[in-house]
């Protein structure tokens, strides 16, 4: 077999290379610098002290610039999730680079051992990452999409007995799709209807096609009103799940590939997820599902919320 050269999956535009990550942070100073210049543009930003826009510069030694006329220091590591971090400034945005070009998601302690820190710091280091991903006011423009519920650990032997309880039950999560667009993904404490119909309600622009399966909470979509009182005339479609996917124009593969890229993700990665964590992980997997078409440009995505 001829030994060609691999072919990228990623298009060159929508690329951004490990070595082109190095050289744009090859340390701490250029890291911090890229803070600097996105919230203090040239170095100028507001003195509580002066009360006026000031020149700021570096304070040599410390992550931190200070005012060029009282000498009162402001730190661009503020407010973010960097702040009171000893960690490297480096590492987190290596951890941020590498979240962005992966599908399946990176766990803590492939970055403890490709950095050297602690799990503890690394497993602390993604949690503040994911706190970034989430899109809790996200509304999907439709026209068509896919609404579907499934559950996540808790596993009981041959599936059956009562609900589990405590830190091993399984957690219910609900996705909803836009055919070839994004999603919106929530733990949830139930799938009765009324949880299930607020979903739609708040995630779902009024108007559009709506394709769930045919569990019983999803039979009151079409009588849904807005929360200006108004009619959200919803077309609402079913499909039976234990015979097919597709019926004519009626499918839900799209959520069922979303929930593939999830289970996959966190049973090969990270093996298991307790419940209190579930929805920092749909996040994540929500955040790179939205910006798939990025490449792992997703990076400068992360970094722009980070900062």
């Amino acid at each position: 077999m001829s030994q060609g050269k691999v072919k990228q999956s990623i298009p060159k535009p929508l690329r951004l290379t490990l070595q082109q990550f190095a050289d744009k942070f090859p340390d701490d100073e250029a890291c911090l610098e890229y803070l600097k210049e996105k919230r203090y543009p040239g170095g100028v930003s507001f003195c509580d002290k002066c009360q006026k826009e000031r020149k700021h510069h570096r304070v040599s030694g410390r992550p931190a610039y200070t005012c060029d006329y009282c000498g009162k220091m402001i730190s661009p590591m503020a407010g973010t999730i960097f702040e009171q971090s000893s960690t490297s400034l480096r590492i987190w945005f290596y951890a941020m680079y590498l979240m962005g070009s992966t599908r399946c998601g990176i766990s803590a302690q492939q970055i403890q051992r490709e950095t050297g820190v602690t799990y503890k710091t690394a497993w602390r280091i993604f949690r503040q990452i994911r706190s970034l991903l989430s899109e809790p006011d996200m509304q999907l423009e439709g026209p068509t999409v896919k609404v579907d519920e499934t559950y996540f650990g808790g596993v009981r032997k041959y599936s059956r007995g009562r609900p589990m309880r405590g830190d091993k039950q399984k957690t219910p999560i609900v996705a909803i799709v836009q055919r070839k667009g994004e999603v919106v993904a929530k733990a949830v404490p139930d799938v009765y209807g009324g949880t299930l119909l607020g979903m739609v309600r708040k995630h779902v622009i009024p108007g559009s096609t709506i394709y769930t399966d045919e569990l019983h909470a999803y039979r009151g979509i079409p009588f849904l009103w807005t929360e200006h009182r108004t009619r959200a005339n919803f077309q609402h479609y079913t499909i039976k799940h234990s015979q097919a996917y597709v019926r004519g124009h009626v499918r839900t593969n799209t959520v069922e590939g979303f929930w593939s890229l999830v289970k996959r993700g966190i049973g090969g990665v990270y093996h298991q997820v307790s419940p209190k964590y579930v929805q920092s992980y749909l996040d994540e997997y929500s955040f790179r599902y939205n910006r798939r078409f990025e490449g792992n440009q997703q990076f400068n995505a992360i970094l722009e919320r980070a900062s």
